[in-house]
């Protein structure tokens, strides 16, 4: 994600961070050099005049315009969704932590030397974060994981096919386990549990979006009407503007061509790229915040934009 206020003046044309130029540019310098030699031969393709008026552009282009809108549209409510359940992560980690640390009773004198289960539950809820952040950029989740479990826990985990849903199920495990050693009184149970089934909800709904892409046939038919308008428009302007034609489709192709790849990087997420959302950074807040509640003091420090970048 690209944190950083709205550039002024001459910046305005020169920021590259973010910027989808660097995806289209080489579509963009096609259409320009296309639209150059059209003006150098005036519109003549193997010494045929090719003569287009600017009617149909515009009867394809304000449909096309109005399409690129609406698939954007539909892109950026996949982005705001994806934001919106991890904030729901968030507060949902948040208030586990809490509910751990003051619903269940501490370990009796007893117990003493063993790990205190709300511990272990506010390091899995941390490990959980990890881990579905790793599993939605298919990444591994390794470096992360493995210092939040205990050697045997890791070890399984491992080997798990869902590491989220395993989690989840160990938490249940300890819950339970609270719960028939009168740690907890049965009533109090089922906010702690509410708490992680809300948590498995925002899971599972992130690998929903991952999981379900904008239907390809229609996405390819907005490439290819962009495109192919793009490529024709110099020989519908070339008669009318003359010399302005490259400047012109230039603009043109840079404005479709700019929404359609903006419209295809943002419907997917939670990738890396410099428009996606910040997971690392989501990831790292939920664990300094989790970490100060156990009142642990070697936290983790907040990550910081580099160059503007938030990943």
């Amino acid at each position: 994600m690209i944190v950083r206020e709205r550039p002024s003046g001459l910046r305005l044309f020169l920021t590259m961070r973010g910027s989808i130029l660097s995806r289209i540019w080489k579509s963009l310098l096609v259409t320009t050099v296309l639209a150059i030699i059209v003006t150098f031969t005036n519109g003549a393709l193997l010494h045929h005049k090719i003569t287009l008026t600017t009617i149909p552009f515009t009867l394809i282009g304000l449909p096309l315009a109005i399409f690129l809108g609406f698939r954007n549209n539909s892109a950026y409510d996949r982005y705001w969704e994806g934001r919106k359940l991890w904030g729901e992560v968030v507060l949902r980690s948040r208030n586990l932590a809490r509910q751990c640390l003051s619903l269940i009773d501490p370990p009796s004198p007893e117990q003493a030397g063993a790990v205190d289960v709300r511990t272990r539950m506010i390091h899995r809820a941390i490990a959980f974060a990890h881990a579905l952040r790793h599993h939605l950029r298919d990444s591994d989740c390794g470096i992360d994981l493995q210092p939040l479990l205990a050697e045997d826990e890791w070890r399984r985990i491992a080997k798990a096919s869902s590491k989220t849903h395993f989690l989840m199920d160990r938490m249940g495990e300890d819950l339970r386990r609270c719960m028939n050693e009168g740690r907890i009184d049965s009533c109090l149970v089922t906010s702690i549990d509410s708490t992680l089934s809300a948590m498995v909800a925002a899971g599972a709904s992130c690998e929903r979006i991952k999981n379900t892409p904008v239907p390809f046939s229609y996405t390819l038919l907005l490439h290819r009407t962009a495109y192919l308008y793009c490529f024709l428009l110099p020989f519908g302007l070339v008669d009318t503007i003359g010399f302005m034609t490259p400047f012109v489709v230039c603009i043109v192709a840079y404005t479709f061509f700019g929404l359609d790849a903006l419209g295809d990087e943002i419907e997917e997420p939670f990738g890396v790229s410099a428009n996606d959302l910040p997971l690392e950074a989501i990831c790292r807040t939920i664990e300094i915040d989790l970490r100060e509640s156990l009142g642990e003091k070697n936290l983790p420090s907040p990550f910081a934009p580099i160059d503007y970048h938030l990943t």
